[in-house]
């Protein structure tokens, strides 16, 4: 099936030559065409130029795009949207004072959603996660790692990696799978993490592996939940399984995760809410990508990642949602990218970077998705008439997308 997109107003993120992520001053660098056609042929991008060079042979379907901007869609390298229940009332409670670590220590936090999802069926978790995942895509997202950290058990986490592979299967969007079984320490070893720790490694990860459930390990490196130690530990034996490191690090305290993350050869390290200048340093000229979580700054009202300091500093970003019930309850990639430039100081072309191609790289897609290139999948956003790019992120309340497609066809808003 081939599919013509024509009269495009501004064809964004054009990328001839294949590229693997954005640095430093080339984030501010988005390439586009103006008056532009795009062929898609059985879900990947086969062409795409100058109206003055628009082919005319016959087509399956003809999109007229006049006015409308096209864009690949929105590449999310962090979420966490299998989950049970909700956390509203966690939410009221940091309305009225209590702190995130207050919130945790009288029970709540990912342990009450560890528990939650504990008594939730494997059917009834995958049908409440469908519905996070269908909302997400008819946002512009067309590529997702979701990770597991909210069972806590070796019944609940298999439960959760085995809703995930099943998301896969039955949805176009690509789904990446991590393993966050170090998400926090359950209440039965409170006092005793190094017992599982233990858990993890012997127990849990090798049936993970056995049903191949799992590309990435990540781990929530910080002050209360697990130290550098214990985060170096799980790679070193997460390595044995060839699953690839994405971890948590520097949320609230800055504590060596960073040069952990680099040690260990991670794909990414994300939230980087503090970051001292050897954080910034130790990252430069690797293949580590930093991903900034800005709806969970926002959620919780703590910094925000000092995108302007790393990037002037040579470093490349990636934008992604932290989607999950307790401090980052929404997948809209859209409010990312505007809240990175509102609130992160980014320019439209970094965010815009940062949430397609340098996302895609944190999930290992940058050769088949976030950039208009030849051969590509076709996974595309369609927006509404708008006068530029800049556009979408100023006009962050409102929804400025038309229509989405996942390797070439279009998605349909239920």
């Amino acid at each position: 099936m081939a599919t013509l997109f024509k009269n495009i107003k501004e064809l964004i993120q054009v990328r001839r030559e294949p590229v693997t992520f954005v640095s430093g001053k080339d984030m501010n660098n988005l390439p586009t065409i103006k008056n532009a056609f795009l062929v898609v042929v059985n879900g990947f991008i086969a062409d795409f130029g100058s109206m003055d060079n628009c082919p005319e042979e016959n087509f399956s379907k003809i999109v007229d795009a006049k006015d409308k901007m096209v864009l690949p869609a929105w590449c999310d390298s962090h979420t966490h949207i299998v989950y049970a229940g909700n956390r509203e009332g966690e939410f009221v409670d940091r309305i009225k004072g209590m702190t995130y670590t207050d919130i945790a220590n009288k029970g709540g936090g990912i342990l009450n959603s560890a528990k939650k999802l504990q008594e939730t069926s494997e059917d009834d978790l995958y049908n409440q996660s469908k519905v996070r995942l269908e909302e997400i895509m008819t946002l512009g997202t067309g590529a997702v790692e979701i990770k597991s950290g909210y069972g806590l058990t070796e019944d609940s986490e298999l439960k959760i990696l085995r809703v995930i592979k099943r998301l896969k299967k039955n949805y176009s969007i690509c789904i990446k799978s991590t393993f966050l079984g170090a998400h926090a320490i359950p209440n039965e070893y409170k006092n005793n993490k190094k017992g599982y720790l233990e858990v993890l490694i012997n127990d849990i990860m090798p049936k993970i592996a056995k049903e191949q459930l799992a590309e990435y390990i990540d781990v929530f490196c910080e002050t209360g939940y697990f130290s550098v130690s214990d985060t170096e530990l799980l790679l070193k034996h997460a390595k044995k399984f060839g699953w690839i490191p994405k971890i948590h690090v520097n949320q609230f305290t800055a504590m060596g995760g960073v040069q952990a993350g680099v040690k260990y050869n991670a794909l990414s390290v994300d939230h980087l809410e503090v970051m001292r200048d050897e954080d910034i340093e130790v990252l430069k000229n690797t293949s580590t990508m930093p991903v900034a979580l800005p709806g969970c700054s926002y959620f919780l009202s703590i910094p925000y990642t000092p995108a302007r300091k790393m990037i002037d500093a040579g470093l490349p970003l990636a934008l992604a949602t932290d989607y999950n019930p307790g401090s980052a309850p929404s997948g809209n990639m859209n409010f990312v990218v505007a809240t990175a430039c509102v609130k992160m100081n980014m320019t439209p072309e970094e965010a815009i970077n940062a949430a397609t191609i340098n996302g895609a790289y944190a999930m290992g897609l940058e050769n088949k998705l976030g950039t208009i290139t030849k051969g590509k999948w076709a996974n595309l956003i369609i927006t509404k008439p708008i006068n530029s790019y800049d556009f979408i992120p100023y006009s962050f309340g409102n929804s400025v997308i038309e229509s989405v497609y996942i390797k070439g066809v279009e998605i349909k808003n239920n």
